[in-house]
């Protein structure tokens, strides 16, 4: 186990008095940090490196441990995060500070240089400018960036440039054997571990044979009835109630309404546009006409917090990609205000100003299952059900096939075929000549 240097100690006992840590839990604390830098140390990862993290927990889940461990050793490794980057002189952890070549010989790290030595940090690093480069979405990057560090923790840490068919091989088959992992989690994996060898490692997989790969079941979409999802939506409050009106009367992702902004709207029309849905597609949608009025009501209440933010240190709502580089002034415009703004603005300290986030998708996310459960719904419910029963509406008065995939945004009509499957056939079985219908 490794021995973790006196000073650093010292400077980590001064946070724990410093926080709201009982004075009873000091000493596990100070265990799950020693635990932290041993994994480090032991998979090569860098000790001021909070990405892995989240590999640790993955560890002591193995090991397991059970939710309040990893919880509190979650909470002991962020107090040490936080030493690394706290302003008061007391509390710093100084990572240029040199240990003694007997201490390294202990196996205690030196905190120097670790991550920009670090071959993995970079490779991470340049995997996520090229998905930026490509402009994936944030979920892409993050989901891509984490199967890379889950790899790195598999094969221990072994240098990206020395990565084979067969690591990625091994896997995969760990992740269906022994994780048993979901087949689209397997597929997901596959194809980040595909795109980081092709344009970080700048090689191909090959062929990979063998591979154990998850089965993937038929799924049929949980589907609510129209009363099911009027109940649902009487038992919500303002917000929640219009914003589920609208996963339902439009079909729309959760991501795609909380992004709403006022431009987004044409009322005149009664059309909504969604820009950069899933695949970067846009698409349009009628507006349903029972809501036109709420929707308008809202509105009002967005040009009049939009109005009392000028009046306060406002600097606009946050913007898509570069656009505020090339619109210096449009942040601060109506037309891109959050069509359900967040209630409080965030402070960016990099620049020193107050902007606007739109609603967090978990609010709406915990308001619909207390809804559901207020409700008394026996279904398995989220904010996705309302557009599989938006769908499964369409389809069953008869509304054409393709023209819901449009509404929908699929890029192919199978994807939407998986509706069929919710609703009453209406097949007639007798054979039967087109001449006597």
């Amino acid at each position: 186990m490794l021995k973790v240097p006196p000073a650093l100690l010292k400077k980590y006992d001064r946070l724990l008095v410093n926080s709201d840590v009982h004075p009873k839990e000091y000493g596990s604390y100070k265990k799950w940090l020693r635990y932290y830098l041993d994994f480090c140390k032991k998979y090569q990862h860098g000790y001021a490196d909070s990405g892995s993290l989240h590999l640790f927990v993955d560890k002591l889940k193995e090991k397991r441990q059970n939710d309040a461990q990893r919880s509190q050793a979650q909470k002991a490794v962020h107090l040490y995060y936080k030493g690394l980057t706290e302003n008061h002189p007391a509390h710093k952890f100084d990572m240029s500070d040199k240990v003694t070549q007997n201490s390294v010989q202990e196996g205690v790290p030196a905190f120097g240089n670790t991550t920009q030595q670090d071959p993995w940090n970079t490779s991470i690093e340049i995997l996520k400018n090229e998905i930026e480069v490509r402009h994936y979405s944030k979920k892409t990057l993050k989901s891509y960036s984490l199967w890379a560090e889950k790899l790195r923790y598999h094969i221990k840490a072994k240098a990206p440039e020395m990565l084979t068919a067969e690591d990625v091989k091994s896997f995969l088959t760990f992740l269906a054997v022994k994780k048993k992992v979901s087949a689209s989690s397997q597929n997901q994996a596959f194809n980040a571990l595909l795109f980081f060898f092709r344009h970080v490692l700048k090689k191909e997989f090959g062929k990979i044979d063998g591979v154990v790969r998850a089965k993937r079941k038929p799924y049929i979409p949980v589907v609510l009835s129209r009363d099911e999802v009027y109940r649902v939506i009487e038992s919500l409050t303002y917000p929640y109630d219009l914003i589920v009106t609208l996963l339902y009367g439009c079909g729309l992702r959760l991501s795609e309404c909380m992004k709403l902004r006022v431009n987004n709207f044409n009322f005149d029309h009664e059309i909504l546009t969604v820009h950069d849905g899933k695949g970067k597609k846009d698409r349009t949608l009628p507006l349903p006409k029972k809501i036109l009025g709420d929707l308008k009501a809202q509105l009002e209440k967005v040009i009049d917090r939009h109005d009392r933010d000028l009046k306060d240190e406002y600097s606009g709502a946050f913007m898509p990609g570069r656009l505020e580089v090339k619109y210096k002034n449009a942040p601060k415009e109506l037309v891109w205000q959050w069509f359900f703004p967040a209630k409080e603005l965030t402070f960016v300290s990099q620049t020193n100003e107050y902007r606007r986030y739109h609603l967090h998708e978990t609010h709406v996310q915990k308001a619909i299952k207390r809804a559901v459960k207020k409700s008394k719904i026996i279904k398995r419910t989220s904010a996705h059900t309302f557009r599989h029963s938006f769908a499964s509406h369409l389809l069953a008065a008869n509304y054409d096939i393709r023209t819901i995939q449009e509404l929908l945004g699929h890029s192919d009509v199978r994807t939407t075929m998986i509706y069929t499957h919710t609703i009453k056939s209406r097949t007639v079985k007798e054979a039967k000549s087109p001449l006597d219908l």
